[in-house]
């Protein structure tokens, strides 16, 4: 393809609003353009891209026997609520109500839909097992979009779902999925890490995301460099300390703070450490207990760790009336000290300091010289916090680091989740009713195309790998006007693109330096370099812009040797 005849609109500024390198050099290069916050379009080069990646999944799915179809965006309201994930998703569904008043969802996500397909046509144990996978856009009302392609509103996913008869099946397909995502991820050009993940609101027992290190995803991987264990740190432990500080003779005091709610306005107004703060955070246990969870300032409650301690079906945060019921003071002020009938559970670094900072049970009140043990008891200490970089590895005592990451692949064993819900069931070889079970497998493609360019870039653009690229070769003359230069580069052209070779041909009459910059901005894997002088010689220059290594040919085994390139 020509130059002139695609749309390549390159940028000579890197706009302000971009943030991450993906992000400054996807808009810089004319791949994408956003329309609003979260909302971008794929140009042709950045479309190109994802045509790409879509054409390795699809290999690798279909090499793994799943069978693609395609399933509706618009999706009735109804079977979220049979679900009963229309709550939980909250604020992050895309929902409305259409002329007659029916209500639909944009679909973020496919289980519901897929499991009341799998009801209608996978009802005997005949028809088990099967894997169903689709290649669609999602939508979510992200609250705060970043990053360019990778926090958005609209996005691409890969999804897919398996159906098994058994436990054991679902094993089966679930490694089949997870061995899949591992080639993919290798052809696409990525260093990932595959980490044991927290299932969420998707649902099922076991779970693991595939990870790409970079600086501006928005998870984080906990990483012990002594015995090599890697996990998310949304279900990594610590090594606890088997120490405990007895409490001092220091006697509790109630101190004024009016419209001080926060560890940040306590700590700022009155010049505490956070982490002589002690924070109280009310939840409710299966829709009726009351449960107060302290964790010291600086940390943060892990809700999964929380709840897997206790035991717990079910465990969300009380609202304001609940917890002014059990504290007897609005949200902001909750303390430990004096509640009743409130299972109360801490962190077991709580043990190890004395005399805390916490609410007082009382409006525009806090209470100081609070001692563990002393001035309130507990039902249970433990590791309920997210991890922190220094923190002690669960597995050899050292020291975690804590790496930023983003998740480009989630998998799931869903077990009956979702097909409980929703009565799906097929007959066994006695005629006996059961439920299917299923695995759901996620891929985000655009986040993807991101995560490669994150990986693949230098201060002069983008290093596609050749398997992704818009184009495996770009062939640029350093003088247009020159007919001798024009025409050796217009038979280059034909020869490569009769040989099946991907060619943008740069064709514009603009100085070589504007020309070698937009190359290297653009990315793709070989340049062709025609240009008078090499001419005279008999040779034309090819250049590999991973290395920037430049290789002088014959004319008559440029094809040849770009070829080869591409082959190796």
């Amino acid at each position: 393809m020509r130059w002139g005849t695609i749309l390549i609109p390159t940028l000579r500024e890197i706009p302000k609003e971009a943030e991450a390198k993906s992000h400054q050099l996807l808009l810089k290069a004319g791949y994408i353009r956003k329309l609003s916050s979260g909302v971008y379009s794929y140009l042709p080069l950045g479309f190109r891209v994802l045509q790409n990646i879509c054409r390795i999944i699809r290999e690798e799915m279909n090499s793994a026997g799943a069978v693609e179809l395609l399933l509706p965006a618009l999706q009735p309201a109804e079977i979220w609520k049979q679900t009963g994930r229309y709550d939980a998703l909250g604020e992050d569904k895309i929902s409305f109500k259409n002329r007659t008043g029916t209500e639909y969802v944009l679909g973020p996500t496919h289980e519901e839909v897929i499991t009341e397909l799998a009801g209608a046509y996978l009802q005997t144990q005949h028809a088990l097992p099967k894997t169903l996978y689709q290649i669609q856009t999602k939508f979510r009302d992200e609250l705060r979009p970043r990053f360019g392609i990778i926090r958005t509103k609209e996005f691409i996913m890969k999804d897919a779902y398996s159906f098994d008869a058994d436990e054991e099946g679902l094993k089966k397909s679930y490694q089949n999925m997870y061995h899949a995502y591992q080639k993919i991820l290798t052809r696409l050009g990525l260093s990932f890490d595959i980490v044991t993940a927290d299932p969420g609101i998707m649902g099922g027992k076991v779970s693991h995301e595939f990870m790409v290190r970079s600086e501006y995803g928005e998870d984080h991987l906990a990483v012990c460099e002594t015995c090599k264990m890697v996990t998310s740190r949304d279900i990594a432990a610590r090594k606890l300390s088997k120490q405990t500080t007895p409490p001092t003779s220091s006697k509790i005091e109630i101190f004024d703070t009016p419209n001080l709610k926060t560890i940040h306005d306590i700590s700022t107004h009155f010049h505490i450490a956070p982490r002589k703060l002690m924070k109280t955070i009310i939840y409710m246990m299966n829709d009726r207990d009351p449960v107060a969870a302290c964790v010291r300032g600086d940390h943060e409650v892990h809700e999964g760790k929380l709840r897997n301690l206790l035991g717990a079906k079910q465990l969300c945060l009380a609202n304001a009336k609940e917890i002014e019921k059990v504290t007897g003071a609005p949200l902001g002020f909750a303390s430990p000290v004096g509640l009743r009938d409130v299972k109360i559970i801490i962190d077991a670094d709580l043990l190890l300091d004395q005399d805390f900072v916490t609410g007082a049970n009382q409006k525009d009140k806090h209470m100081k010289h609070v001692n563990v043990g002393r001035d309130f008891n507990y039902s249970q200490s433990g590791d309920i916090r997210f991890v922190q970089e220094g923190d002690l590895c669960a597995q050899c005592g050292n020291k975690l680091l804590l790496i930023t990451a983003m998740e480009v692949g989630h998998v799931f064993q869903l077990g009956t989740r979702y097909t409980e819900c929703l009565n799906v069931k097929y007959k066994d070889s006695s005629g006996a009713e059961k439920l299917v079970i299923m695995g759901c497998y996620g891929l985000g493609v655009n986040r993807i195309m991101a995560a490669i360019v994150e990986q693949h870039n230098d201060s002069k653009g983008m290093k596609w790998p050749v398997a992704v690229a818009p184009f495996q070769v770009e062939l640029l003359t350093v003088n247009h006007s020159h007919d001798g230069t024009r025409e050796a580069a217009d038979q280059l052209y034909s020869k490569l693109i009769e040989a099946g070779i991907d060619c943008l041909y740069d064709d514009r009459e603009e100085r070589a330096g504007v020309k070698f910059n937009d190359a290297d901005l653009v990315g793709a894997p070989f340049h062709v370099v025609v240009g008078e002088r090499n001419l005279v010689k008999g040779v034309i220059e090819i250049k590999k812009r991973a290395s920037q290594e430049s290789l002088v040919v014959p004319i008559s085994e440029v094809l040849g040797k770009v070829q080869e390139l591409l082959r190796d």
